[in-house]
């Protein structure tokens, strides 16, 4: 089964970010299919998490900005998460079918790309229409290369970043399970556990700090 849709262009990276996808909306659905008053459970863990998360991007971004686009920011944040945490997953990378989404530069690059339009439609709709093209020629009208310059390489930083990072961990890992099969290994599983929450962090850090950057300097003067 693995091996035909292996065949067909479907990697085990996307089969692995397919599951994930499911998990996450099976937990968004029992967390929130009976809402108590008092929380307990599932729900209590979950708005404990997506709570923690909202004030924290709400000190970056300010409340206006938080309020809208807190559900990509935060979605961003614990997918890349899980995407990370799989491919602490025994076999995970030689079983078919299992491999860390984030450790294919694919995956990064599509998320990159999303905050990247995201970043552009916010930047037009706060500033109304197309006022928003002005700050590429501020202060100086020369500068305009370079000013365009620095955003069409932040989706290129924000993917090599995530990439390179859990890329480059797996394959060190992977590498220091060859060399000492016994005791190293849970110190490096250990790290990789950290890292994958500061990538997670940073990607959606820096995310939510080009959306604030594209909002007009009013909307900034007000964090």
């Amino acid at each position: 089964m693995i091996e035909s849709l292996n065949s067909i262009g479907i990697s085990n990276g996307m089969i692995t970010s397919a599951v994930i996808t499911i998990i996450l909306c099976l937990l968004s659905v029992i967390a929130g299919r009976r809402l108590q008053t008092v929380p307990s459970g599932l729900q209590n863990v979950a708005e404990w998490a997506i709570g923690s998360l909202y004030n924290f991007f709400e000190g970056i971004m300010g409340s206006k900005a938080c309020k809208q686009y807190f559900p990509l920011i935060g979605t961003l944040f614990i997918y890349i998460l899980f995407c990370n945490y799989s491919g602490l997953l025994p076999g995970a990378g030689h079983i078919p079918g299992l491999a860390a989404p984030t450790s294919s530069i694919n995956c990064p690059m599509a998320m990159a790309i999303i905050v990247f339009v995201t970043m552009f439609a916010a930047g037009i709709k706060e500033h109304k229409g197309m006022g928003y093209f002005k700050h590429y020629f501020k202060p100086f009208a020369f500068l305009f290369p370079l000013m365009l310059l620095e955003d069409l390489v932040k989706p290129v930083s924000l993917t090599l970043r995530l990439y390179g990072n859990i890329f480059g961990e797996e394959t060190v890992t992977s590498s220091f399970f060859d060399l000492v099969p016994i005791g190293l290994p849970v110190v490096m599983q250990a790290l990789s556990v950290l890292m994958g929450l500061i990538q997670a962090l940073v990607f959606s850090l820096l995310a939510s700090i080009y959306i604030k950057e594209a909002m007009p300097e009013e909307e900034e003067e007000h964090l």
